[in-house]
């Protein structure tokens, strides 16, 4: 099996740096040997673009934004000018929101310099990242756009629907004239949005098959495939918490679910074990006390882990988040987790094995909404090679998908939604 640097950085050849050819084992005068660029790569996106350095040690770094035109100037000091950066390809994807061109070279004795080139004003977070996993050292640049993208707009965008209007309170509310009784009563009888959540992606590769499969890869297939069936159900909508390669952090997963009022969100998984006999499929829930069991625990200590691969930015707070995640209490929520999460697991059992007969509880970080029903899906092993190889089938995953839509509605069939949705507009 490759090296998870390796396979990352052959992963992310295509989208890669301008660099200032320097004759191979030429150092200036005065300087000294100092960390080695080990890897670079870039996660384009349209919440934001992502440039991630790999180095073997501790760097110091500076930078500042240049206008006329737009530009972002790194600085990193004690660092070779080495072959990484020289045999990169030159050039960033067209379709890159925010970058035009990277630049790098020497600009003193010791410092080498990037100078990115960008496609309009972006408002930058630098960080830097201690080893975790199979990295080294590293340090981000995070190009975000200085009005962050709504995730709630973009979909109104979509949807062709006109932004949502307050209700008028129940003094103002006009006589409702009657209406006829419809013939048939619909399945759904709103407008829900689903919000679905393909685990991992970006610089966290989520688990790896013995034949090089990613799970990142497969949880975004399958949950495209899902959405694509959900969007085609009357009265029902979705939205991808990412529809690209690209990290998105867990708070931030949970955010974009509550600014879409979402009815449900359901995290997509592909299980992975030390032991390549561990099969079948999973559903999870959130516990506010323990673990169901100390393999659930186990899991939800690594899905929370993917901060730390992924890279977070420790420095940047969401001051909304932290409030919403504890002004309500979630017992009722996770009741109705539990209620979603027990019809999905019950379709999925006539399409796979479970693992578990029931629905698992665990501290997942992913899953804390405190008024959305949360439910985190571990489609199969893929450190399994049987069902690493069923979850690169396209056929397996669209009836992976099926079963997933058809738990969906199983709940909502058993539990309409009672009030109508802000987004729905039913006039």
């Amino acid at each position: 099996m490759p090296r998870r640097r390796d396979v990352l950085t052959f992963a992310a050849a295509s989208l890669t740096l301008w660099v200032t050819k320097v004759p191979a084992g030429t150092q200036s005068a005065g300087a000294t040997a100092g960390s080695s660029i080990l890897a670079v790569r870039v996660w384009p996106a349209r919440d934001y673009t992502r440039v991630t350095l790999e180095h073997d040690q501790a760097i110091k770094y500076s930078h500042l934004l240049v206008k006329d035109p737009e530009r972002l100037v790194l600085d990193l000091e004690g660092v070779e000018f080495n072959s990484v950066l020289q045999t990169l390809p030159s050039k960033i994807l067209d379709s890159d929101p925010y970058i035009k061109l990277i630049r790098a070279g020497r600009n003193k004795p010791g410092v080498v310099r990037l100078v990115i080139e960008l496609k309009g004003e972006v408002k930058p977070q630098v960080f830097s990242l201690k080893p975790v996993g199979e990295y080294g050292h590293r340090l981000v640049l995070d190009l975000y756009p200085v009005e962050p993208i709504d995730p709630l707009m973009a979909l109104l965008e979509k949807t062709g629907e006109a932004p949502p209007k307050a209700e008028p309170k129940p003094a103002e509310r006009p006589a409702e004239k009657p209406a006829e009784k419809p013939a048939e009563k619909p399945e759904i009888a709103r407008l829900v949005t689903i919000v679905l959540d393909p685990g991992h992606g970006g610089e966290d590769p989520g688990a790896i098959g013995r034949g090089g499969s990613y799970e990142k890869n497969v949880t975004l297939s399958v949950a495209r495939r899902l959405k694509e069936k959900i969007d085609a159900t009357p009265n029902m909508r979705s939205v991808l918490t990412r529809d690209g390669d690209y990290f998105i952090p867990l708070q931030q997963r949970v955010g974009k679910a509550r600014r879409v009022q979402a009815d449900l969100f359901v995290s997509v998984h592909a299980d992975a074990f030390i032991k390549t006999t561990a099969r079948g499929s999973s559903v999870f829930v959130l516990s506010e006390t323990g673990a169901s069991s100390s393999a659930a625990r186990w899991l939800a200590n690594k899905e929370n882990s993917a901060d730390l691969v992924g890279g977070v930015n420790l420095g940047a707070k969401d001051p909304y988040l932290a409030r919403t995640l504890l002004d309500l209490s979630q017992t009722a929520t996770i009741n109705d987790s539990l209620k979603l999460g027990k019809d999905v697991l019950g379709e999925l059992g006539r399409i796979n094995t479970l693992h578990k007969g029931q629905v698992e509880q665990a501290g997942f970080a992913v899953l804390k909404a405190p008024d959305i029903p949360s439910i985190l899906i571990e489609t199969a092993f893929i450190s399994n090679p049987e069902e690493e190889a069923r979850l690169n089938d396209e056929v397996y995953q669209d009836r992976m998908a099926d079963a997933i839509l058809k738990g969906i509605r199983r709940y909502f069939a058993k539990n309409p939604p009672l009030a109508k949705s802000k987004l729905a507009r039913l006039d």
